[in-house]
């Protein structure tokens, strides 16, 4: 019989993403992006079963009922964990992705200045993207913390479950889940705007209820920070924009060209130089050229925008990758592979 805290004491030790535990195989874990066998043992539907019910505990009998359910836990001195547990083919399968006991900061990630300075706008909205196991909530978590840290505001953030948990320093910091503390997004940002914030974090901007109702708390002096399974600002821009109806979209392209701050695009790409991944970022910064392209639906003009907005901070995907390749982190065929655009890569590393 497998002990899940033994699993979890593995995939800590081994410095893996995740750990995936599904019957008629062993358990497996994933380390900077490849998937290995823990153990010679194979699951039993027993094993999985017992592993549910240890994670959830009392709400055990509102997962049999669903089928699917996403939670977090803590191991008292090894870590928290995000778990999403599901019904297949008759057992249950869980995925299991390390969180982390420690909040990061902006510092440990070494991201660049202008991150920071995204921290500092007092309202409007700045979005970060990309792919699922990026490390969209691990930037977002230390963009949270920057501003605990660094001021007096109340942030309250909604997530689906609660990843990192933050505590009170210069900020007060309130952290809703979906589905434990509040029923969805849509009502929990509708309640949000009476509760007096600063700061609005929301998990996932994944309908048109719950991006209409961010972009009018980014329009009436809220700083809202989300994320969007999109990669680059134009397809982010899009995206937002293509949930409304025809009718409604020339509207939300003002509202939208009104309170957006920033973009952060990243991917989490296998290192060269040494052991572990690193988050290639793409940055866009909003300046007036790029309002009104966002206004007059030009979106497409918005790369040429970022190339040549090198002093606001800015930088496309490509030229990010030219980057961490010149300086020997990643390889050129990692490079080569997360392309926008393959030729234009190629250029920038010529250059």
């Amino acid at each position: 019989m497998i002990i899940l805290k033994q699993l979890l004491e593995t995939t800590m030790k081994e410095k893996a993403s995740d750990l995936h535990l599904t019957v008629g195989i062993p358990p497996v874990i994933r380390v900077n992006g490849t998937l290995t066998e823990i153990s010679k043992e194979k699951l039993t539907p027993s094993d999985t079963e017992r592993y549910a019910k240890e994670i959830f505990g009392q709400q055990y009998e509102a997962f049999e009922e669903i089928g699917e359910a996403d939670t977090s836990f803590s191991v008292p001195g090894l870590g928290r964990f995000r778990a999403n547990v599901f019904k297949q083919r008759g057992s249950i399968a869980i995925a299991l992705r390390v969180v982390g006991l420690k909040v990061p900061n902006l510092n440990d990630l070494n991201f660049p200045p202008v991150i920071k300075d995204l921290t500092l706008k007092q309202r409007g909205l700045v979005l970060v993207t990309g792919p699922t196991g990026s490390g969209k909530s691990t930037t977002l978590a230390a963009m949270v913390n920057e501003i605990n840290s660094t001021r007096a505001a109340h942030i309250i953030t909604l997530e689906d479950p609660i990843e990192y948990l933050h505590k009170h320093n210069k900020s007060i910091i309130n952290q809703r889940e979906i589905g434990k503390d509040t029923k969805s997004y849509g009502s929990a940002l509708r309640a949000v705007l009476r509760e007096d914030p600063d700061v609005i974090l929301v998990g996932e901007m994944r309908d048109l209820e719950t991006i209409s109702v961010a972009l009018t708390a980014a329009e009436t002096g809220h700083l809202v920070l989300s994320t969007l399974h999109t990669i680059g600002a134009a397809k982010t821009i899009d995206r937002i924009i293509d949930v409304f109806p025809p009718y409604q979209q020339q509207q939300i392209k003002i509202q939208l060209a009104a309170v957006l701050q920033g973009i952060i695009s990243q991917q989490l790409l296998p290192r060269e130089d040494e052991k572990g991944r690193i988050a290639v970022l793409e940055i866009m910064i909003i300046t007036t050229a790029i309002q009104n392209m966002i206004r007059e639906g030009k979106t497409h003009q918005i790369e040429s925008s970022i190339q040549t907005g090198v002093k606001y901070g800015m930088k496309t995907m490509d030229m990010a990758l030219a980057d961490y390749h010149k300086k020997g982190i990643i390889s050129y065929d990692t490079a080569i592979s997360y392309a926008m655009d393959r030729e234009m890569l190629s250029k920038l590393i010529s250059l």
